[in-house]
């Protein structure tokens, strides 16, 4: 995407970022705003915008800081601990009284007096423990581990596991969860050194995201994130569609019946189809799954595609495939997981693609009006020309199939008579 922008001059208007589920957005946001590019989550919140995600981090703003009082009015009642709105009222009163913090008065009652009934003052003082029991490991164990602890210690994790069973959203929030570790996970292993990094060290690197207003977005020049579902009915120039992996897409949770891979692949379709001019298909060949490194197998999808419309040849593991106007080539994709293999000498990158010379010297020289035969959406009438030489582009309308933007140099199309 940055080279598009870049070196091809590609708008980031012209480009979506598809995906299967909500959760698969962390990466390419982190990604993204790493090399400044504004980009907006249609359909859905920003991965650091979702409830059950501020929730999580809110326990390890309070690991790291015990006095940070935004955090502690967040979830001293999540998952539900019996400690009513009133308490925590009078927690604040008795705060401001002695001019101290929330979490001095929490930490001593017998200093600091609060109008609350002793067994309320026991669930406080249980949660001001585990909060205690949390900071005394910040600086003593990793991340990953840290943060795990603190997800099944505090509940989250228990409660959302206990949710998942009413529905989508339920699963999709334990999914959230699961991908928040995932990615500390990644943060801690993929150091190019040995260094100890700490749940504050990766509360520190993840600030610039959480703190990000993604109504800053520059509304009109971002690249587009969304799922394969909310982009029906939209048509973009560039697509790059990821995760295209067996239990992801198609998912684990719909191949039950024939009918339910059935609408996995009209929905693969979808998102094929929203590509005006090129189609990025891209897998990561292993995921952090609750701590552990699974191997993950290309979607069956991606071998259902007519070899006719294919130039590679039996990639090595580690790699993805890119299709671009009709044709496929081979690109390294890291996916969700760090990279663990190279781009073999011999594939070109999108860059280079755009750079060859054009395959078709007198597709160069049609005209608006002119009827075409295109090798994959039929006969059909040009009309429009847009830029020129290697770029000139064609809108064809297709009976059957709408109008069409394609790149001549590679459309290979056949003038009718």
């Amino acid at each position: 995407i940055f080279d598009l922008n870049q070196e091809s001059g590609a708008s980031f208007n012209d480009i979506v970022i598809l995906y299967r589920t909500n959760r698969q957005s962390r990466s390419f946001e982190e990604s993204l705003r790493k090399l400044n590019i504004p980009y907006k989550i249609y359909g859905g919140l920003s991965f650091y915008q979702r409830k059950e995600i501020k929730d999580l981090l809110a326990y390890f703003r309070l690991t790291a800081n015990p006095h940070d009082e935004e955090a502690v009015k967040r979830v001293i009642n999540y998952p539900k601990r019996a400690i009513g709105k009133t308490s925590i009222e009078n927690l604040m009163i008795s705060a401001n009284n002695y001019n101290v913090s929330l979490w001095e008065v929490m930490s001593d009652f017998d200093q600091y007096p609060c109008d609350i009934n002793n067994g309320t003052k026991q669930k406080i003082y249980d949660f001001v423990t585990m909060i205690n029991s949390f900071g005394a490991e910040l600086n003593k164990v990793n991340a990953y581990d840290l943060a795990y602890r603190i997800a099944t210690s505090s509940g989250i994790l228990g409660e959302l596991i206990l949710e998942k069973e009413k529905g989508p959203e339920e699963v999709e929030r334990l999914q959230n969860i699961e991908e928040l570790l995932a990615g500390i996970q990644e943060f801690v292993t993929t150091s190019e050194s040995d260094e100890f990094k700490s749940l504050a060290d990766f509360m520190i690197d993840v600030a610039l995201l959480t703190d990000a207003d993604q109504d800053k977005t520059d509304e009109r020049n971002h690249v587009s994130l969304m799922t394969i579902h909310a982009s029906k009915g939209l048509e973009f120039p560039y697509v790059f569609i990821v995760g295209l992996e067996e239990n992801l897409f198609p998912s684990q949770m719909v191949l039950n019946t024939r009918s339910e891979l059935e609408e996995e692949r009209r929905l693969f379709y979808v998102a094929v189809t929203r590509a005006m001019i090129s189609c990025s298909l891209s897998y990561a060949s292993s995921r952090f799954i609750w701590g552990q490194t699974v191997s993950c197998e290309p979607s069956r999808f991606i071998d259902e595609i007519d070899p006719n419309y294919l130039t590679f040849d039996s990639p090595p593991r580690g790699t993805g495939r890119s299709l671009m106007n009709g044709n496929f080539e081979r690109s390294f994709s890291n996916g969700l997981s760090r990279q663990t293999g190279s781009v073999p000498g011999n594939l070109k990158s999108l860059n280079e693609i755009n750079k060859l010379p054009p395959k078709n010297l007198e597709g160069l020289n049609l005209m608006v009006g002119f009827n075409v035969e295109h090798e994959r959406f039929g006969k059909g009438k040009i009309t429009q020309l847009e830029g020129s030489g290697a770029d000139k582009k064609a809108i064809i309308f297709f009976p059957h199939h709408g109008s069409k933007t394609v790149l001549l140099r590679f459309a290979n199309l056949k003038v009718i008579e």
